[in-house]
């Protein structure tokens, strides 16, 4: 098991050292079995998270992220977080004015996460296969970038399912 962890480590470290001297938009650290954002990473790419409009961290198996990570990060223009155990977003996730596009599939979500409502160039959220019942349908048809949210595998209730259509001016997906 210690070799298996020390493995998962070494592939982390590969991927942030490689984003740091290649001067990549893109940190990939998708499948590297993280139970949260490693903390020595944000020393590692302090002269960089400006660069850096891509952060996939699917599948693995986040709990939650930390109001540190979205400030850091706050260049971000795609978060890619599918596959995980995330229940909520910190309320930090307000502070990525730039983010276009969110993916939060095969998650926790049992509640609509708000705090995507108040962010002005979003224009994609993926909350397919949650636990979501109720969506906040007034805020998301307020949103001017706003193009699509599915919402698919979700426990919907019939009202949004009902008062979405004729209020919404985006893609809504739902099963």
């Amino acid at each position: 098991m210690l070799k298996k962890m020390g493995e998962a480590v070494a592939r982390v470290a590969r991927k942030v050292n490689e984003t740091v001297e290649s001067g990549s938009d893109t940190l990939d650290l998708a499948e590297c079995k993280l139970v949260s954002f490693p903390i020595g990473i944000y020393k590692v790419l302090r002269n960089v998270t400006d660069q850096i409009h891509l952060i996939t961290l699917a599948n693995n198996e986040l709990k939650s992220l930390t109001s540190k990570f979205m400030t850091t990060f706050c260049q971000l223009r795609e978060l890619r977080l599918e596959g995980n155990f995330l229940h909520r977003l910190p309320n930090e996730v307000s502070t990525l004015q730039h983010l276009k596009a969110i993916d939060l599939s095969r998650n926790q979500f049992r509640d609509f996460p708000e705090q995507l409502t108040t962010l002005p160039a979003l224009e994609t959220i993926n909350l397919e296969e949650n636990d979501i019942v109720d969506v906040p349908v007034e805020k998301l048809a307020t949103m001017p970038a706003l193009r699509s949210v599915n919402l698919r595998f979700n426990p919907l209730s019939p009202e949004v399912r009902v008062i979405a259509p004729p209020l919404i001016k985006f893609d809504m997906l739902v099963s």
